[in-house]
């Protein structure tokens, strides 16, 4: 059955899936990656201390430094912690309201039903946002990356973010032209177009490589691993979350729809 419901049902559904996504998410970034952040954090001080203590450094201020001195963070590594289930709540909700809009505009277009475009715009908005700039620019832990490149960063991975979008929205155009062909062969075609699109992106944009190379890969790759974890998650659930709502739905408006016919 396509995709039923008005504007404000289908946004109310994606909140609701959209919460419980970002809540899951963040239960996956504190579980599996908090603790590779702690250890990426106790390599920056530890770095920094050898710094301060090696020999010919200069005190930072007369009668030497004390570590008594050091400011304290704005939040601790605790309310950190702990807010970034306020902060994947709060973004699951965003998210979950651009879902639906999007899910909403986009069934004008396709016979699909509803858990099944639940589904693909999963998909897609996962390889669009987040599998495409982060095989091109993966995520990197505290004490990797120099501070005055942040700028120049974020715009590439902007850019990153809107290749994605780009080839997505190539496959699905390619896909869609094919219509008169075979189910199989529309979506080799789709996924070609997906990846030539996506290679001829990371060709053009540069490449940022700022990880030192005494900085240890086992938690570099850790660190990566769990970043795209936790925003698989997001997704995965976003779009699962929908997708059974919307089937939910459906089943329950079913029958009521069934016995107005029969008394008609």
């Amino acid at each position: 059955m396509p995709l039923i419901g008005s504007l404000k049902t289908l946004l109310l559904r994606g909140l609701l899936a959209g919460l419980i996504a970002g809540l899951l998410a963040a239960s996956v970034g504190y579980f599996v990656g908090e603790p590779k952040v702690d250890a990426a954090i106790a390599i920056e001080e530890a770095g920094a201390a050898a710094a301060e203590h090696a020999p010919g450094a200069e005190p930072e201020a007369a009668g030497g430094h004390s570590h008594g001195d050091e400011e304290e963070p704005l939040v601790s590594r605790t309310g950190q912690k702990a807010g970034q289930f306020l902060a994947l709540g709060l973004a699951g909700l965003a998210l979950g309201a651009i879902f639906a809009s999007v899910a909403h505009f986009a069934r004008r277009f396709t016979a699909l039903s509803g858990p099944r475009l639940a589904l693909a715009l999963g998909l897609g908005g996962w390889a669009a946002i987040v599998a495409v700039p982060f095989f091109k620019y993966p995520a990197n832990p505290p004490a990797v990356g120099d501070p005055e490149t942040i700028n120049e960063r974020t715009l590439l991975w902007v850019a990153a973010v809107l290749l994605g979008l780009a080839a997505v929205g190539a496959g699905v155009y390619v896909y869609k032209l094919l219509r008169a062909q075979l189910s199989t062969l529309r979506l080799i075609a789709g996924v070609g177009a997906f990846v030539l699109v996506t290679a001829v992106g990371y060709i053009l944009l540069p490449g940022v490589n700022e990880v030192k190379a005494d900085f240890p890969a086992s938690l570099l790759w850790q660190f990566r691993v769990a970043s795209l974890a936790e925003t698989a998650t997001l997704w995965a659930c976003l779009a699962l979350g929908f997708a059974a709502l919307t089937e939910f739905t459906s089943r329950t408006d079913t029958p009521v729809r069934e016995s107005i016919a029969t008394a008609g």
